[in-house]
């Protein structure tokens, strides 16, 4: 009979270091929002990652994007955050001077923020 509780160190082992590869492939890749937070002063979190990345496929989309859009990109990723933290980061990010609050409640990065950016994406 297979001895399950024998097992389960090695499988615990394989999904930490599953979940280590992950997590440095996502650090990897979100490098450019890491500094432009450190310029700023700012802690990472998950939920300013998420919701710069959201202002950067708008941006990259050539457009400007307001909290409720912001919100529907994060819960089309199953990210259950609600409106409330959206616009508290928004706000935050504005307060810093990373990105805009446009007359028509829309958000933008800062000009800072892009060259802050474009220098580290690698690009």
């Amino acid at each position: 009979m297979y001895n399950h509780s024998a097992s389960a160190p090695h499988v615990r082992q394989f999904q930490t270091a599953a979940t280590q590869r992950a997590s440095e492939s996502d650090r990897g890749t979100n490098k450019h929002i890491r500094e432009l937070l450190r310029y700023y002063g700012l802690r990472t979190s998950l939920i300013r990652l998420k919701v710069i990345d959201a202002l950067l496929v708008a941006a990259r989309d050539g457009r400007s994007i307001n909290a409720s859009d912001v919100h529907a990109y994060l819960e089309s990723f199953a990210a259950e955050l609600s409106f409330i933290c959206v616009r508290e980061v928004l706000k935050r990010l504005c307060d810093e001077g990373v990105i805009l609050f446009q007359p028509d409640k829309r958000y933008i990065f800062t000009t800072e923020a892009c060259a802050i950016l474009e220098q580290h994406s690698g690009r």
